[in-house]
């Protein structure tokens, strides 16, 4: 988790919202990601899809369940939908997202043999969130 939060203060030091991923395989990181939704111009670029992405390309299969996905802040909806696609076998976050996060709509969203994890320095990965917006108002 202590790589994921250097992507997502990355992503902060970008201006992007700051939310960092990584992909662990057989203990050793092979993918890495963090929020490039402004510098893409793209909605989907979320911190998990582009961890995933490389992952898949590290890989050189589209599916992951040997792989552990750790990111700062509970996957929304449509991350949670792609790594269900991608049959990741654990997914570590910290903090939780009570307003956008996939639990909220649809804890089901996820792979049947998916492993979740919640609250993994939490405090420090919502910590980074708060900063973020409040340094916006």
């Amino acid at each position: 988790m202590k790589e994921a939060l250097r992507e997502a203060e990355a992503a902060g030091g970008e201006n992007e919202v700051p939310i960092g991923a990584v992909v662990v395989a057989r203990g050793r990181v092979i993918a890495r990601g963090h929020n490039m939704t402004e510098r893409l111009h793209d909605p989907t670029a979320h911190a998990e899809m582009i961890a995933l992405t490389a992952a898949t390309e590290a890989l050189g299969g589209k599916y992951l369940q040997d792989c552990t996905l750790y990111v700062t802040v509970e996957p929304c909806p449509m991350c949670a939908a792609a790594l269900c696609w991608a049959q990741v076998g654990r997914i570590v976050y910290g903090a939780e997202d009570p307003k956008r996060g996939y639990s909220l709509y649809s804890p089901s969203l996820l792979h049947p043999r998916t492993e979740v994890t919640s609250g993994v320095l939490a405090d420090a990965c919502g910590e980074l969130m708060i900063r973020f917006f409040k340094d916006k108002r």
